[in-house]
């Protein structure tokens, strides 16, 4: 295959993702490669857990904290109990996603349309890969937890220190906020360096060569310290454009979004009116039409998602496979085979 700039990678890509989306076209195959496609680029990579707290004087109803000896056990071992479940289900789901990633990965080096055959084949490289990524991102957290321990801290002394019912210390919370900012941004660049590395240069090594981490890591920075260049272009492009694309997408499904939300609500309410006084099999059909018409909403919304979503992250995966297979020449040798690319260039390909 032909190495080509990371600028150049963008016309190929495209063309590549209209021939394996719509060359034929086919509804069921295009939802399918959509859904996948956005799920293991639009979930795959932003799996996070959010936790809620409430604040504020106490009604009375529960014990007062006011420091972390006054927690009570029992809220200790239930929190423990809660985060590991959470933890297992969080892993399990990003096994499942690795998985489709890998068989994605088979359809766009293949450009098969099926999903099964690159599942089954790249089940070891996909466990591997996954340990890796769970690895990594226990040591992410860890750094993270690190580095936020003296912040913590702070933000404890002055939540403790702030008078009940009064205002914390503005002038102490703003000396921590400021020097953590930079801190945070750091730490999100870091995370998509990490991001990138991992699924777009090192996979294709698990996958083709059943490489290990140190092998998969080797021959990336082999390559990255022979094109320093290249490869910080490509990283700007591959988190600039589909930035760009996205907010293309919410640009015009806003006006769309908002008048099918606001006529589901519309629906919902006087559906809802008109089944308010109603008792018996009349409740439970006010209810289930309301549902109904929840689902439908829900189902355009998820229908839009996956036919505007699904071509940018396949033309998002496509732009990366074809830029490290321009210096991964496995990878290059699939995305093109060398009896195609003699001669002329492949369609979309620069000639050189």
């Amino acid at each position: 295959m032909y190495s080509i700039s990371a600028a150049d990678a963008i016309s190929p890509a495209i063309e590549r993702t209209k021939a394996l989306l719509f060359r034929p076209f086919k509804w069921g195959t295009f939802l399918k490669l959509g859904l996948v496609a956005l799920i293991t680029e639009g979930l795959g990579s932003n799996l996070r857990s959010s936790s809620r707290g409430g604040n504020g004087p106490s009604s009375g109803g529960g014990p007062m904290i006011h420091s972390l000896s006054d927690i009570p056990p029992l809220w200790i071992v239930g929190g423990v109990a809660a985060l590991l479940l959470v933890f297992v289900i969080a892993a399990a789901i990003y096994y499942l996603i690795t998985r489709l990633r890998f068989a994605f990965f088979h359809c766009l080096v293949t450009n098969t349309k099926k999903i099964r055959p690159g599942w089954g084949l790249y089940k070891e490289q996909a466990s591997r890969f996954f340990w890796l990524n769970i690895a990594v991102g226990f040591c992410f957290l860890l750094l993270m937890g690190l580095i936020a321990i003296p912040f913590v801290a702070g933000f404890w002394r002055v939540i403790h220190d702030m008078p009940q019912g009064g205002h914390p210390d503005f002038g102490m919370l703003l000396g921590l906020i400021l020097p953590l900012l930079p801190i945070i941004f750091l730490l999100v660049l870091a995370g998509i360096a990490l991001d990138i590395i991992l699924r777009d240069w090192m996979l294709p090594h698990y996958a083709l060569e059943d490489a290990s981490a140190g092998e998969a890591w080797s021959s990336v920075w082999a390559r990255i310290k022979a094109e320093k260049g290249q490869f910080f272009a490509y990283a700007l492009l591959r988190l600039i454009l589909p930035t760009i694309a996205g907010i293309a997408i919410f640009m015009i499904l806003l006006i769309p979004g908002l008048v099918l939300a606001g006529a589901v609500a519309g629906l919902e309410l006087g559906i809802h009116s008109a089944f308010a006084n109603s008792t018996g099999s009349a409740s439970v059909a006010g209810i289930m039409l309301q549902v109904f018409f929840g689902l439908v909403a829900f189902g355009f919304f998820l229908l839009a998602s996956i036919c505007l979503g699904g071509p940018l992250s396949t033309g998002t995966r496509e732009y990366a496979l074809l830029f490290y297979g321009g210096r991964y020449q496995v990878l290059g040798d699939l995305l093109y085979p060398p009896a195609l690319a003699q001669g002329s260039a492949p369609a979309g390909l620069p000639a050189v």
